[in-house]
């Protein structure tokens, strides 16, 4: 019959009539358990799909990676169903599924408050509670801007004119009806284990120029002990939240005087950076790289022969200087060209690897500034490598080892290490591409890192490879790009003379390792919780007088401290010592020194390590050694 269409599921073929929806044939199918979805030539689709064409399935179950994604869009309609119930008149927008939850956004003129968080979620548990079915209907464009019209939705009426096609599909769970593609479960029932996190401001569909709406952020999964871990991890990133530590400890700061997304670094956190700069300038230097400066504007005319004013949306407004437009540098790459090509370069001279902390400056909008994560200006460490095609595949090798040692003085083993190959649409030749791919790739194979490659997402101008490190508490941060670039090598006809005497082009790689300092930073302040190790701490041993009386010998001390290159304090407070011990913790100083009437008749120290506790009385000489020891291997505990 022309109205039937096959079904094969897991081998069992079932014949239904076209346009009957999946879940009928549940009730033949011989399955230990009912499937929340299904899977079709690598796509999902819920029960309620309509099957319009033969379709080979197989039942897909919570415990898929790819179901928990699904079960987030549905919270998010359910979260969109409950504000609509207490909320008559918002407006609803857009509610996607995310990383580790779902956010919807909403129209309102009055702000929601923690109140009102907690009535929507009583409100979505009672819609959980009715089981209502989740049904997926495909109506004419004109029924469904109908439908949304009478709601007084316009914000979906404008989404559907501009997406919609002659047919549209709409998920509806009782009353509610929203514009989506799906899939969804087969009911509200099965969203169990879920919570709202938060409420911040967005702009609709991202436009600064559009309405401001509030952004409900929720998180869902399908075990209570899922839903609670992740309440318990969000707890402690908030612990570790870079932004507030760096307030207590007085590392850096931000000010509306000076702008948004542009950070000082204080003195405890610029002695950090200074150390880790030294540490990162002398590793270079044994690596073989020279280093480069530049400075922070250039001619409008050097970014468009470079193609940044074409291709890159992130610059501020050119500035007008004598008849000449100048530009805030968003990157250094074009300095460091135009410095390689201040002369003719011969083979002998390649590899050349030139490095530099430069500052650059970019104009993220203000909704996506972020602590010391993302901010408008901020120094990468940024490197440049020159060479041959037969020196391809050592120079990245190189670049890997270099980035893991550096990675690892930090305290970071772990990493997820991602190749990023040819896209459709690329620049360049297709056997240079050929080269650096498997250049890239065998690099990796060297060095023994385990790493997924993500076919055709590399950029236009070059394949890539990103690592990104694991913290403590097991969040990925991207770090480590060593990036091929063919558009600016031909943009600005880089060449070297080869040993043939004719005219070659040379391979560029754009790498940097930490990624920038400001980001760095914010990552190591929350993989340590603040706690830095002792070659990194800005204050690495306080001195606690007990009494006035103890006060010149506490000074003594420290002198003969600082002269072994330890960064001490002395505090001279008037407060009682336990006070003293109490807010030395609290700054997370290492080493804390307490000085009394023992202490100054035998010359020795009563220490206490930062965490725990009292560790005994030491010779100051060999306290000193202790202290250098772990200093200089870089050692991230103390142990005494």
């Amino acid at each position: 019959m022309e109205d039937q269409i096959k079904i094969n599921l897991n081998g069992s073929i079932f014949f239904i009539k076209k346009g009957t929806h999946l879940s009928e044939i549940l009730s033949e199918a011989q399955l230990s358990d009912k499937p929340i979805l299904f899977r079709s030539e690598g796509q999902l689709l819920d029960l309620s799909y309509p099957a319009d064409r033969d379709l080979e399935i197989s039942p897909v179950y919570a415990g898929d990676p790819a179901a928990l994604e699904v079960l987030r869009h549905s919270a998010a309609h359910l979260l969109a169903h409950a504000v609509t119930d207490l909320f008559p008149g918002v407006q609803v927008g857009i509610g996607p599924a995310i990383e580790n939850g779902f956010f919807y956004d909403f129209l309102r003129d009055t702000p929601f408050t923690p109140e009102d968080l907690e009535a929507i979620e009583k409100r979505m548990r009672e819609i959980v509670s009715l089981n209502q079915p989740i049904k997926r209907l495909v109506l004419s464009k004109e029924e469904a801007i109908k439908i949304f019209r009478e709601r007084g939705q316009t914000l979906k009426i404008e989404l559907i004119e501009e997406k919609g096609g002659d047919q549209v599909s709409c998920y509806q769970q009782g009353d509610f009806i929203d514009f989506c593609l799906g899939p969804h479960l087969p009911s509200t029932g099965y969203i169990q284990h879920f919570k709202l996190l938060s409420v911040s401001g967005a702009y609709w569909k991202g436009d600064e120029r559009g309405p401001q709406l509030q952004r409900i952020y929720g998180t869902a999964f399908f075990s209570q002990k899922d839903l609670d871990d992740y309440l318990n991890f969000l707890e402690e990133a908030k612990k570790r939240d870079h932004r507030r530590l760096g307030q207590d400890l007085d590392l850096y700061g931000t000010s509306e005087d000076l702008g948004a997304g542009l950070v000082i670094w204080h003195p405890r956190g610029a002695i950090i950076r200074h150390l880790i700069e030294s540490f990162w300038k002398e590793e270079h230097l044994k690596d073989g790289y020279d280093f480069i400066y530049s400075p922070h504007i250039a001619k409008l005319d050097l970014w468009k022969r470079s193609g940044h004013t074409e291709f890159y949306d992130a610059m501020f407004p050119a500035l007008d200087f004598e008849g000449f437009k100048y530009q805030l540098k968003p990157m250094n790459c074009p300095f460091h060209i135009i410095a390689y090509k201040s002369r003719q370069r011969s083979y002998r001279e390649l590899p050349l690897r030139w490095a530099e902390l430069g500052t650059v400056y970019r104009y993220e909008r203000s909704g996506v500034l972020h602590g010391l994560c993302r901010v408008r200006g901020f120094t990468q460490d940024d490197a440049h490598i020159f060479c041959r095609g037969d020196q391809l595949e050592e120079e990245i090798k190189r670049v890997i080892r270099l980035a893991i040692k550096l990675l690892g003085a930090f305290g970071f083993k772990e990493y997820g290490v991602y190749l990023a190959t040819r896209p459709e649409k690329y620049v360049g030749r297709l056997e240079d591409w050929n080269r650096a791919e498997k250049a890239l790739e065998e690099a990796l194979k060297h060095s023994g890192l385990p790493y997924q490659i993500d076919e055709g997402e590399g950029v236009f101008y070059g394949p890539k490879i990103d690592i990104k490190i694991k913290d403590a508490i097991g969040r990925l941060w991207q770090c480590t790009t060593v990036q091929l670039d063919f558009n600016l090598a031909e943009r600005f006809d880089l060449t070297y003379v080869g040993e043939d005497g004719n005219f070659h082009r040379p391979f560029l790689i754009h790498r940097a390792l930490l990624g920038s300092m400001e980001r760095f930073f914010g990552v190591l302040i929350e993989h340590y919780k603040g706690n830095f190790p002792l070659w990194l701490a800005p204050v690495q041993m306080i001195f606690l007088p007990i009494a006035d009386r103890h006060e010149a010998c506490a000074r003594e001390l420290a002198e003969k401290f600082r002269a072994e290159g330890f960064r001490v304090q002395v505090d001279d407070s008037r407060e009682k010592v336990n006070k003293k011990i109490r807010e030395a913790e609290t700054l997370k100083i290492p080493l804390m020194a307490i000085i009394g009437d023992k202490e100054v008749s035998s010359g020795k120290l009563s220490l206490r390590v930062h965490g725990q506790g009292d560790r005994g009385q030491f010779e100051v000489v060999e306290l000193i050694a202790r202290m250098k020891e772990i200093v200089n291997n870089k050692s991230l505990e103390i142990i005494l």
